[in-house]
């Protein structure tokens, strides 16, 4: 599977497809503290329409610094495709770095 390239998770309604697919979230800076090590990432989602999920986590957290990318195909994924990449991806994750990826700390809907 690709990714396209990074874009502001604002612009996500000019750049994610309204087809099913995966879409990641990560800081437009800085790292984020984890178990074992430290990454930009904090979101992986699957979606049957990825603008509007990638919309409605925006519309969640507006003005977030956040960055966002989606799967790039040359026909879109099936949904349950879909949600086996984005399954996977929480899954490599959490091996890799010690638990799933997060929101930062302060923000809305973030672990204590």
């Amino acid at each position: 599977m690709k990714f396209g390239a990074w874009y502001p998770l604002a612009d996500a309604a000019r750049h994610a497809p309204r087809a099913p697919g995966v879409f990641q979230v990560r800081l437009a800076e800085g790292l984020l503290d984890y178990p074992r090590g430290k990454s930009a990432m904090l979101h992986y989602a699957a979606a049957d329409d990825v603008a509007a999920a990638a919309l409605a986590f925006a519309a969640a957290h507006p003005g977030a610094p956040w960055w966002c990318r989606h799967t790039v195909e040359p026909e879109a994924l099936a949904t349950a495709e879909a949600r086996a990449l984005a399954d996977r991806l929480v899954r490599d994750f959490r091996v890799r770095f010690g638990e799933a990826p997060a929101l930062p700390p302060g923000v809305e809907g973030a672990a204590p």
